[in-house]
């Protein structure tokens, strides 16, 4: 427990310098349990270090390490694009123009949707099992997952020995290393042996008793299967035998062992696949294998709490804590368990940490975890919403370096997107439809009703634009332009004029995967709310792009020309905020998706304080669609009431979403390591709520930093430490009591106009007044666009929002220097 200085909230705060100690639950940021996973892979807990993934059973007897790595996919370098799209885009248009949707999206079916590969799979390696004889009684059984150290543990008894085992993913040294001991000399025995669900795969022992796995992963879709895998498992014994047999080693009377696993691939990038997965593989090993386990292990906390360990988060805590994570995750609905929310946050974090390093791959649906050959939706990249989603919590929670993943991604989308604006749409720039893979395939899938959707290159772009807005980095910005520019420059191709409106749309078109049923169950529109919001973002960041690059100043021209010819959002009959441009939303439709949204977040076009009447309907269709959702949506809802600054509603969601997945409800909720169920897995939702919770705390993008937005009442006091804030400003401390800011520390590492919103009065150290914020916020990190002022039906009742009062300041900073706030 920590204590906080007692204030009165009606005297003013402080700036000061001053340093305060920084009190956490820190003891307690763990998963645990009392049973074993049994056969129940969402029961296992992830370890992980971006590049290898393994799932922790912690059985007894038959203990399963279930083992991926990053670049283990089916097929090898591809395209699919249908070249057939080109000709028939008239036809297409002219069919929805007319309203003929489901002929369009028949027709659609035929020429834009591929003829090829509907993109490849995300694959396991295998499994390592380890047996232990005359294991199968035992007692005082215990296992966690540290999210402090990225360590997993299992403990039991057999008789009077107590067995103890640690699993983790060595961040520095790119192994998977298993420690095994016995409290009583020569009580370890034991056997490992793989097991894999690949068909091309060879298992087998060397002479020099080392387990290996190779192979090639699997055809799928007319593409063959080309990439190469090896694992390889070594074992050090300390004390005992070592012996092996064509498929096992076998362990005797020993002290303790160390267990080291090393996979590679033969995955260069997403064009070549030429590189020696045996070398790479012995490479990693032969470093690895002579260190000794605390070596690695204090080398592997180290470089994982670089990461982890910027941001901490203190919401109270009770008894609570001292129930295992299963238990918790049953009451947390009914029962007030606020570090059971804190720990869901930090697992968001710790799930990014161990799936997404700088040079490895994006974090994909499943983030590094899967142990299916063929998994739901291939495990690969939806970018109509999930693979962004992993991403929100990069910036603001302090792990920037770990969004390059993603952001590279975006480049390589932005190569090979060229090709199909090209030969499918006749266009400029670059674009790609609602999914990818590890060979960056930009073509539609799946079918017209989700795939014939043109935004996953501009959507996916702003993640770009987002991390400068962050750092600041105008060298980092002018490598990305060309990206940005691209993506502007398929929509200048691509936008037509509506032929009763007038404005410029996309056509083709859908709000994704959702069919009003206006259209015969056909998703295909023209100038969806989502699409033109998205087209909006993307001109206005490259625009801003452009002009702080100082150059294509006859493109922004073209671009400002056209942002002004974009349809403007709606407001509908029933006061909502209209997913078509025609009023016929169902305010019975409680889709998954809630596309039009994006405007609200991950975008900032809607407003409580500037666009009060776009606000009014945001929160209408919110409630429209209700509560009950799949888990990552549940996510996305956490994020959208936290912007509508109702901490209440925000916090309903993060209940619901922690909610064990098949109880008696509907929709999605958690399993019981705390994955999140659409159902099944996705780890989307993870990612978002992590996001969510962290909007609630402090946000950013609305031209401000704005302190404790949306506070539930469930956190009356609480604090958090290290948030990050556009404009290069961190969070370094924030305490707040009764609903108040008592203290803040705000560090500034670019300099500039620090606009600040706080429900409490603030004066200067020197006690005079800081200056009230008029007008815009000149620091440019923190610009916003004008939205343009929607349409609103006649039959409409918007009502204005009725919002906390706060107050709004302007602090002048300078870079590297650290601003203190106190109340008296």
């Amino acid at each position: 427990m920590y204590f906080l200085t007692r204030v009165v909230c009606s005297f003013p705060l402080l700036l000061i310098a001053t340093t305060f100690s920084f009190a956490q639950h820190d003891d307690v940021l763990k998963l645990w349990y009392k049973n074993p996973s049994g056969s129940t892979w969402e029961n296992a807990l992830p370890v992980g270090n971006g590049r290898l993934g393994a799932m922790v059973f912690g059985n007894v007897a038959h203990e399963t390490i279930q083992l991926n790595e990053h670049t283990v996919w089916s097929g090898s370098p591809n395209r699919n694009d249908n070249p057939e799209a080109l000709a028939s885009l008239g036809e297409i248009r002219q069919l929805i123009f007319d309203g003929n949707q489901k002929q369009a999206e028949q027709l659609a079916n035929k020429t834009i949707i591929t003829k090829k590969s509907h993109g490849q799979m995300f694959q396991p390696v295998g499994s390592l099992h380890l047996t232990f004889n005359g294991h199968n009684s035992f007692t005082k059984y215990y296992r966690e997952l540290d999210i402090k150290k990225a360590v997993a543990k299992t403990s039991y008894t057999v008789g009077d020995v107590v067995y103890t085992r640690e699993v983790l993913a060595s961040f520095p040294d790119r192994v998977i290393v298993i420690r095994l001991t016995a409290s009583r000399p020569r009580s370890l025995s034991f056997s490992a042996s793989y097991s894999t669900p690949q068909p091309k795969a060879v298992i087998q022992t060397s002479s020099t008793k080392e387990l290996t796995i190779a192979g090639t992963t699997i055809d799928h879709e007319g593409v063959e299967g080309k990439v190469r895998f090896k694992g390889i498992t070594r074992i050090k014994l300390e004390g005992g035998t070592l012996s092996s047999n064509d498929t096992s080693l076998v362990v005797k009377d020993a002290n303790a062992a160390t267990l080291y696993i090393s996979i590679a691939t033969n995955f260069n990038n997403y064009q070549d696949i030429s590189g020696n997965e045996n070398e790479r593989a012995s490479t990693y090993m032969n470093v690895a294998y002579p260190k000794s386990f605390e070596r690695i292990l204090n080398a592997h906390v180290k470089a994982y709490q670089k990461y982890f360990d910027r941001v901490k988060l203190d919401l109270g805590g009770n008894n609570a804590e001292n129930l295992p994570t299963d238990e918790r995750l049953k009451k947390f609905s009914s029962s007030h368990d606020p570090h059971f929310a804190a720990l869901y946050f930090q697992y968001g974090r710790y799930l990014l940490i161990s799936s997404s390093q700088p040079g490895g791959q994006a974090a994909n649906l499943q983030g590094i975890w899967n142990h299916k050959i063929k998994p739901p939706w291939d495990s690969k990249y939806t970018i109509n919403i999930n693979a962004e989603m992993n991403y929100w919590p990069a910036e603001k929670t302090n792990l920037a370096e770990l969004h390059e993943p993603f952001l590279k991604m975006v480049k390589e989308l932005s190569e090979t997107g060229q090709e199909t604006a090209k030969v499918m749409y006749g266009a400029r720039g670059w674009m790609a439809h609602h999914n990818t893979d590890i060979w960056r395939a930009t073509g539609a899938i799946d079918g017209a009703f989700w795939g014939a959707w043109a935004s996953g290159g501009g959507w996916t772009s702003q993640h770009l634009w987002e991390h400068y807005l962050y750092n600041g980095d105008k060298e980092f910005l002018a490598t990305v332009y060309p990206v940005l520019k691209g993506a502007a420059t398929f929509y200048v191709d691509f936008l037509i004029e509506h032929p009763k409106y007038h404005w410029l749309v996309v056509n083709p078109d859908m709000s994704p995967e959702n069919a009003p049923q206006a259209h015969q169950g056909s998703s295909l529109d023209v100038g969806t709310t989502m699409t033109n919001q998205i087209v909006f973002d993307v001109f206005s960041s490259t625009i801003r792009a452009a002009e702080t690059l100082k150059k294509d100043a006859a493109f922004v021209d073209t671009l400002k020309q056209m942002r002004k010819q974009l349809a403007p959002m709606h407001i509908g009959q029933h006061g909502q905020l209209q997913e078509w441009l025609e009023d016929i939303d169902d305010p019975n439709d409680h889709h998954r998706h809630v596309s039009h949204l994006y405007g609200l977040y991950p975008s900032n076009q809607i407003s409580p304080y500037h666009t009060p009447e776009l606000y009014s309907a945001a929160k209408t269709t919110l409630l429209h669609r209700g509560d009950v959702s799949t888990g990552w949506s549940m996510g996305w809802k956490v994020n959208w009431w936290a912007k509508l600054l109702d901490g209440n509603h925000a916090y309903k969601l993060i209940q619901n979403q922690l909610s064990p997945v098949g109880t008696d409800r509907e929709g999605g909720g958690s399993y019981n390591n705390l994955f999140d169920a659409h159902p099944p897995f996705q780890i989307d939702g993870n990612f978002g709520c992590t996001s969510g919770i962290a909007e609630m705390l402090m946000q950013s993008a609305d031209g401000a930093v704005s302190l404790i937005p949306a506070l539930p009442d469930v956190w009356p006091t609480g604090s958090v430490k290290g948030l990050r804030a556009r404009g290069g400003f961190e969070i370094v401390e924030l305490y707040w009591k009764d609903a108040k800011v008592t203290r803040v520390v705000i560090k500034s590492t670019l300099g500039g106009n620090l606009r600040l919103r706080v429900p409490n009065e603030v004066r200067l150290d020197n006690g005079v007044a800081l200056s009230q914020a008029v007008g815009k916020n000149q620091n440019s990190l923190f610009q916003t666009e004008e939205t343009p002022a929607p349409v609103i039906s006649s039959r409409a009742n918007v009502t204005p929002p009725q919002l906390n009062e706060t107050l709004l300041y302007d602090i002048n900073t300078q870079p590297g220097k650290t601003y203190t706030l106190k109340a008296n």
